[in-house]
């Protein structure tokens, strides 16, 4: 009886040792099937951020493609300008000299002239002055002996 009874205990200890196993094997392979799914998911999100890191990758990158052609578009539009702004400095500067020279020579011819007209009137008063003197010296004693026949003396005025 102690026998039957002790064997019926290891069999119930026994059954109830498996049924913790069974529970323990299903809580495992639970586990083991969460633990699968946990890394299909990590694995399926890593491969879409790895996408999604290439496909920014590629879009910084053509963006800075891009960026560095416009600045060598906006370089080589401001070398032209610049040249240009030079070039037309340096027209407006040989323009200025060639009009400074022709205002220059203009000015020696003005002179050139004004000197030969002065120098004409000269000669021409220096011819006529003897006569003017001569027609003024007679007009002075005239009206001086006018105003001596009214009785003024002249010095007096």
């Amino acid at each position: 009886a102690l026998r039957r009874d002790e064997a019926r205990r290891a069999k119930a200890s026994e059954d109830q040792l498996r049924w913790r196993l069974q529970v323990l094997e299903a809580e495992l392979e639970e586990a083991r099937s969460e633990g699968k799914a946990i890394y299909a998911e990590m694995s399926r999100q890593r491969r879409v951020l790895q996408k999604e890191m290439e496909t920014r990758s590629r879009q910084l990158e053509e963006e800075v493609r891009g960026l560095r052609e416009q600045l060598e578009t906006c370089r080589r539009e401001a070398e032209a300008s610049r040249q240009g702004a030079e070039q037309a400095l340096g027209e407006r500067d040989q323009t200025l000299a060639q009009l400074r020279a022709h205002v220059a020579d203009m000015e020696a011819k003005y002179e050139e002239i004004l000197h030969g007209s002065l120098d004409q009137l000269l000669a021409k008063l220096r011819a006529v002055k003897p006569q003017w003197d001569g027609a003024v010296l007679r007009l002075h004693a005239k009206y001086k002996e006018r105003l001596h026949q009214f009785g003024l003396n002249p010095l007096d005025l």
